[in-house]
């Protein structure tokens, strides 16, 4: 093996610190680069983004098709079929109004009936009108929840069209005016005095 002299030694440092700065350099150029290339793709996603008018009117219209705005809640349609039902109810049952409307006419019929008049009159004046009344009334909140009912079933055709009526709602709107017009039904034949009249005198 042959010994190097000092200026042989001195050029093998020179080039092996060249190669390490070498090596540094291209480092330093990728750690720059990387930022660099970060960058660009921010501007190009940031180009994408900023699409045309009709593209953005496009792509609008393709996201409401997919997600679709929610239609009526039902509410009021429930609490009219609720209340069909309630009135429906009242008819066949009484009611308060009715109670005191004949308990009225009742009063009525002993102030203006003299103690004289005959025992039909008296019937008459006295229960007759009290009984025309209840029914009068019974038939009044028959026909209103009928109505009411009725409303109820044919509102998701108007206005605008929203999702479909729960199952719910047009069952009870259904039974409200079944029961209205049952109700109505029974009001007519006993104001009529068809159903459950006054006794005779005789």
């Amino acid at each position: 093996m042959g010994t190097k002299t000092v200026d042989e030694a001195a050029n093998e440092a020179t080039e092996v610190k060249s190669d390490a700065e070498t090596v540094d350099v291209t480092k330093t150029d990728e750690e720059v680069t990387e930022p660099e290339t970060a960058n660009t793709e921010a501007e190009a996603a940031e180009d994408e983004d900023d699409l045309s008018e009709e593209e953005y009117a496009a792509e609008l219209a393709k996201l409401q098709l997919e997600h679709p705005e929610e239609g009526p809640s039902g509410v009021g349609q429930g609490a009219a079929a609720v209340v069909s039902a309630a009135l429906g109810f009242i008819s066949l049952s009484g009611g308060w109004v009715g109670t005191v409307a004949a308990a009225r006419e009742t009063l009525v019929g002993q102030l203006h009936t003299a103690s004289t008049a005959s025992v039909s009159t008296q019937i008459k004046e006295v229960y007759g009108d009290a009984w025309h009344t209840t029914a009068l009334w019974a038939g009044i909140f028959a026909l209103v929840g009928a109505l009411v009912g009725v409303a109820a079933l044919v509102r998701p055709a108007f206005g605008t069209p929203g999702k479909p009526q729960a199952t719910w709602i047009k069952s009870v709107a259904w039974a409200g005016v079944a029961l209205g017009v049952v109700g109505l039904l029974l009001a007519v034949l006993k104001y009529t005095d068809v159903l459950l009249s006054l006794p005779s005198a005789t």
